[in-house]
């Protein structure tokens, strides 16, 4: 089990949403696998260690199922399987990170989070352009940070519509606006 280090990593200034400006630019950076990941931080509500999750059958297989979060029932996606990675086993280093898609918060099961970091929009190129390939559809764009490439994902894609709704309609949708 995680100790209290993994509520602490966003400050929670960035939560403040009279004060946005200070979300601009800002990306919580993660590990999968070799690569560095980011999501725009005003999406992300929280991270938690990795801990049980009940599977629910018949839902997509990046679905693991579901983790109670102080009451509240959230989906877990694993997005190494979402990107068709290699599977690997949880371990203390595993986090969840806790993300609202369309009122409906979801977990991302991720190797490890690394920090919150600026990228500022100059420093931000087009995702590339591979005829084909539906995995570049989750790519918001590729983040620069010194000799570094951060690949920045846009959450809102790492579902599909019609997933989205499946997990709504399986009483994971939660109305309402309060993150």
């Amino acid at each position: 089990m995680r100790d209290s280090r993994e509520h602490d990593m966003i400050d929670d200034n960035v939560y403040d949403d009279e004060d946005e400006d200070t979300q601009k630019d800002k990306y919580l950076t993660f590990q999968l696998g070799k690569e560095a990941y980011g999501i725009d931080i005003r999406y992300v509500t929280e991270i938690i260690g990795i801990q049980k999750i009940t599977h629910v059958p018949d839902m997509p297989d990046y679905i693991q199922g579901v983790i109670n979060l102080r009451g509240q029932v959230i989906p877990v996606m694993d997005v190494r399987v979402r990107f068709k990675m290699e599977s690997k086993a949880y371990n203390d280093r595993t986090c969840v990170v806790v993300v609202r898609i369309d009122n409906a918060s979801v977990g991302l099961v991720v190797d490890t989070v690394n920090e919150v970091a600026d990228i500022p929009e100059d420093q931000v190129s087009p995702p590339p352009r591979v005829s084909g390939s539906k995995s570049s559809r989750y790519i918001q764009g590729m983040g620069k940070i010194g000799d570094e490439v951060k690949i920045l994902l846009d959450v809102n894609k790492l579902l599909y519509d019609e997933e989205l709704e499946q997990l709504k309609g399986g009483g994971f949708y939660e109305g309402g606006d309060k993150c």
